[in-house]
């Protein structure tokens, strides 16, 4: 049986998610102070510009880019569009009815069609919408008017009357029961889709649940029309709590927390939704940093590199771009044993696992290309498509993975939500003007905070000397200036921070002083 933790790394500055599977990291969820994930956000915003030629939109709801609202985020079956929502008079119910036409009855598909987005939404209007994908890169929020408001067992749907039940529920009786819970509960048009964590759970709790997520849904259309254009007017929960109410019990069976206040802050929303699994929370109190006690901050490392060895001696490149990710596998020192073609096979199937592995840990997503070391048997080509198939049956992202091609290639699909990890954990380089990448000042300093917090109580003198690189230094100095305050209290002294020019941006060294 897999064993499967949640590991979190909370400070006053960072949190760090990890969910863990028999040893390895799987997921790694990060949020940082002033972090920019915020798919889940619900906001007031106001149509800047209608596109006919794209059938898109961009909307202002308050962050430095605007937001693209797509035609097909506004017209989706069976949802119908709120009065009280779409402000000026403007009253859409598109997909129920014909357009403006309550009593024309239902459209069939060519009308559908036609309908366009200069007929759904004019430029100043005011909206409720809700990001479905964060900021990447230099593309704005992909946002939806279609709210979904996700709790641990039932996600509401208030512009669907749809009732749903998740994939992962394969029993047909479970599936009828949940089905006719719901049918039985609900009181009003709002949709639902009942999450795989409702398995077997008893009618009340559900009903609580419909009537928190009801209460909140009300909450917030109060809030829609007080408050002023854009703002925020639902904020998603932490990724902490997030990863509790997603992941816990069906991808993890336990969740280690080396935060007091973090720990209170889970037990307290388990109280609230869930009280049944606060045994299943436990506060990490080991001397050793909790990621380094779990030997993950390895495959963090390894997760921000371009080349991954494998065990055999192969070896993967993995090139991000902006269009899509190119990924490259080859032999390396691995010579084989016996002939070509089984070395070949040997070191694409084993590359399928890592590939896969990567990819749901750096969380990399949109078009990939895999270039497998070229087969000649189809028999080969098959094994290694079966493998790579298989392999992503765990990915909790959606994929769609096409046949290898006559040229070894494999073109594939992944949900991409949010800024896969390396673009959370770097920059681009001054080095290279731009064109590669490096750590972050604001990770080397969390990098630095945790080689003291490990290192630094063996260190003899009141004293200890942080040598880096100047831009590293100024940092430290101001945007992250509490950050040294913080170690300074924790280590019970003084910490000074020498700049050196000879210092590459990531390089630092902690040194005693002895005066």
């Amino acid at each position: 049986m897999t064993n499967k933790k949640i590991i979190i790394n909370e400070t006053v500055h960072e949190k760090r998610v990890a969910l863990v599977e028999d040893g390895n990291i799987t997921e790694l969820f990060i949020e940082r102070r002033g972090g920019n994930d915020r798919t889940g956000n619900i906001y007031k915003g106001r149509v800047q510009r209608v596109l006919p030629g794209m059938q898109a939109a961009f909307v202002d709801i308050g962050l430095n880019q605007a937001a693209f609202l797509y035609v097909n985020d506004v017209i989706k079956e069976n949802i119908v569009e709120f009065e009280e929502i779409f402000n000026n008079n403007h009253y859409v119910n598109v997909l129920e009815y014909g357009l403006d036409q309550p009593d024309s009855g239902r459209m069939d598909e060519d009308q559908k069609r036609v309908v366009k987005i200069e007929d759904l939404i004019t430029e100043g209007q005011e909206l409720l919408v809700q990001v479905a994908k964060t900021p990447i890169g230099t593309k704005g929020a992909r946002i939806t008017t279609h709210i979904s408001l996700p709790g641990r067992f039932l996600v509401l749907m208030p512009s669907s009357s749809h009732i749903g039940i998740s994939r992962r529920i394969e029993d047909e009786s479970e599936r009828q029961r949940l089905k006719q819970i719901i049918t039985e509960l609900r009181n009003d048009d709002l949709g639902y889709i009942v999450r795989t964590a409702a398995e077997g759970v008893v009618a009340e709790k559900i009903s609580q649940e419909m009537e928190f997520l009801k209460n909140l849904w009300e909450t917030i259309k109060k809030r829609y029309h007080s408050a002023p254009t854009p703002s925020l007017v639902h904020q998603e929960l932490n990724v902490c709590l997030k990863a509790v109410r997603d992941l816990l019990i069906h991808d993890a069976e336990k969740v280690i927390i080396d935060s007091k206040r973090g720990l209170n802050s889970i037990l307290e929303f388990l109280d609230t939704f869930m009280p049944g699994l606060k045994s299943a929370v436990e506060l990490y109190e080991g001397s050793e940093p909790i990621f380094d006690a779990f030997n993950l901050e390895g495959d963090i490392s390894r997760a921000l590199k371009k080349k991954v060895w494998l065990k055999s001696g192969g070896y993967i490149v993995i090139e991000q771009t902006e269009a899509l990710v190119a990924i490259d596998v080859n032999t390396g020192r691995y010579v084989g044993k016996h002939n070509l073609e089984e070395t070949i096979l040997k070191t694409n199937l084993e590359a399928v696992k890592e590939i896969a592995y990567q990819i749901r840990l750096r969380d990399i997503g949109g078009i990939i290309i895999i270039d497998f070391i070229d087969m000649e048997k189809k028999a080969n080509q098959d094994k290694v498509f079966s493998a790579l198939n298989e392999a992503f049956g765990k990915d909790r992202s959606k994929t769609h993975i096409l046949p290898m091609s006559e040229m070894g290639l494999v073109q594939m699909t992944r949900k991409r939500i949010r800024q896969p990890l390396n673009r959370q954990l770097c920059e681009p380089c001054f080095y290279c003007e731009g064109e590669g990448y490096l750590l972050s000042k604001k990770s080397i300093c969390y990098n630095i905070f945790r080689e003291i917090v490990r290192n630094g109580r063996d260190m003899l003198g009141n004293q200890l000397t942080l040598k880096v690189n100047p831009r590293v230094a100024d940092y430290l100095h101001k945007e992250e200036g509490d950050l040294i305050d913080s170690l300074e209290q924790i280590m019970g002294r003084q910490i000074q921070i020498y700049p050196d020019e000879k210092f590459h941006q990531e390089q630092f060294e902690v040194l005693e002083s002895l005066r």
